[in-house]
């Protein structure tokens, strides 16, 4: 599926959850164990999970506190996410497809990064997992912009750190509110899909 996207673009921005990593489940598991403990009267179903995908985490937090209307804390709501990612990282296994087309797009020379919702340290360890860490000098995460997607500021924060204009960039993405952020700041865009 990928074959058709090589040497069409300058550089190329990769999703980390869900589109490099099968991980989409886990953090799927991360998020009902958290709200289980802190608001169990919240029906929280995979579609609404991947309805908010890619958005960031305290981001999910607000939206789900506010569709729903029920207070949330969300640091203790986030430290409960993440010791449960932690304690299951080792479950990660590779999209092999788009981390193949990782490896060629970085053999032949072409910049990459990945920009993430997630946090920072999880980016870098499911990277780590996935022994793919020197595929991608550039690493941008939810903590080194303002808004998370479908805001395009993360994308455009990538293409300006590997220095390729966004209109030549593709952005390979397993969220519809991804792909959404990668057309409004005027990229090329593959959705991946996650069953």
């Amino acid at each position: 599926m990928l074959e058709k996207f090589k040497y069409q673009f300058d550089g190329y921005i990769f999703d980390c959850d869900g589109t490099l990593a099968e991980s989409m489940y886990m953090h799927f598991q991360a998020w009902s164990h958290a709200l289980a403990s802190h608001a169990p009267q919240i029906p929280f179903t995979w579609d609404l999970f991947r309805s908010m995908a890619g958005m960031g985490l305290p981001h999910t937090v607000k939206l789900v506190s506010e569709r729903f209307g029920v207070p949330l804390d969300t640091n203790q709501l986030l430290a409960d996410q993440d010791a449960y990612c932690e304690a299951h990282m080792h479950l990660i296994e590779p999209n092999v497809e788009v981390v193949d087309f990782a490896r060629w797009v970085a053999k032949e020379g072409f910049p990459l990064a990945v920009a993430s919702g997630g946090h920072r340290t999880m980016v870098h360890k499911t990277l780590e997992i996935l022994k793919i860490t020197d595929l991608f000098p550039v690493v941008v995460t939810q903590d080194d912009v303002t808004h998370g997607k479908p805001d395009p500021e993360i994308f455009l924060l990538a293409a300006q750190k590997i220095g390729i204009a966004p209109e030549k960039c593709l952005v390979l993405e397993d969220s519809f509110l991804g792909i959404q952020a990668a057309q409004s700041a005027g990229m090329g865009s593959v959705l991946i899909r996650v069953e």
